[in-house]
């Protein structure tokens, strides 16, 4: 390994102790989680604290940047324990080049968590498509509905309980043809 990868992986390490020291002090111990996944720093929040935390990413360590809002399903997921759906939220520092992904979780019967389009007006449309392919609800979302589905359709897509074929709903699409475009 070459001394500058290794002072690039230091500063990295140091960067992310920063910025979980800065966290720590803000939000108290015990608030969130972590884990590393090939030197990708990952923050597990609740969903009534994932406000408070991206805050303080946003305000305190310079997180400014939301790259991606997704979620996913682990319905059936061999050794999976806990919620059945993940957000997660990729944000960047603009200023130093860094980032990282901070995920909560939910569940079924109403998954809902907290729009962060307050924060990031940027979020809207990502937060729209995780509503639209998973059921995922954004409490105070300035306009939560379909952005990908036809505003009649009933499922959601991209859960694993859905077949892969579909349900048959595809007769109630609109026929578009080349001319109507």
């Amino acid at each position: 390994m070459s001394t500058a990868s290794t002072t690039e992986e230091t500063t990295g390490s140091e960067t992310h102790a920063q910025t979980l020291s800065a966290l720590s002090s803000a939000m108290g111990e015990g608030a969130f989680t972590t884990s590393r996944f090939r030197d990708n720093l990952r923050i597990f929040v609740a969903p009534e604290r994932l406000r408070e935390l991206l805050g303080v990413l946003k305000d305190r360590c310079g997180f400014d940047w939301m790259i991606e809002v997704g979620g996913t399903d682990y319905l059936g997921y061999p050794g999976r324990t806990g919620t059945r759906f993940e957000v997660h939220y990729v944000l960047r520092s603009t200023a130093t080049g860094r980032f990282l992904v901070v995920k909560t979780g939910v569940d079924d019967p109403d998954p809902t968590i907290p729009s962060v389009v307050p924060m990031w007006p940027g979020a809207d449309w990502m937060e729209r498509e995780v509503f639209d392919m998973f059921g995922i609800r954004f409490t105070d979302h300035p306009d939560l509905r379909r952005i990908l589905m036809p505003e009649g359709f009933a499922a959601f897509p991209l859960r694993k309980d859905y077949p892969l074929r579909g349900r048959g709903e595809r007769h109630n699409f609109p026929r578009l043809t080349r001319g109507d475009t």
